[in-house]
């Protein structure tokens, strides 16, 4: 499995990185929004998991902008990682297009939940 993570903070990055390197998928680190995205358009990835809160712009712009596209890629599954806890996160985060969402600090059984639920959910080629 190929994940895109797209989150500025380095060390959230390792630790991301640690737990999916233990069910042995492949993660690609974006350290922006606008990386990120340049990334989705060079490679195959089965899953986005991207922060809200970065420098330059946010997840939810992020999110909205992989949505807009005219290709397969606009149905990969995204799944929020984020520290804000403002009551209405979630659904603005389901409006803005994205699958799930998941809280800081990231939990090993509720990444691979989440991720595990997307997966059972979507298309067999993700799988």
């Amino acid at each position: 499995m190929n994940v895109l993570f797209i989150e500025d903070d380095r060390m959230n990055r390792r630790v991301v990185r640690d737990m999916l390197d233990v069910a042995g998928a492949v993660m690609v680190e974006a350290e922006s929004a606008e990386i990120g995205l340049g990334l989705i358009d060079s490679n195959d990835f089965d899953m986005i998991l991207v922060d809200l809160r970065m420098p330059g712009m946010d997840g939810i712009t992020a999110i909205g902008h992989i949505r807009a596209r005219t290709d397969h890629k606009a149905r990969l599954p995204i799944i929020v990682v984020t520290a804000d806890t403002a009551v209405d996160l979630r659904q603005r985060c389901l409006d803005a297009g994205a699958d799930d969402v998941i809280f800081k600090p990231v939990a090993m059984d509720a990444l691979f939940e989440a991720m595990g639920r997307l997966l059972a959910d979507g298309d067999d080629e993700l799988i």
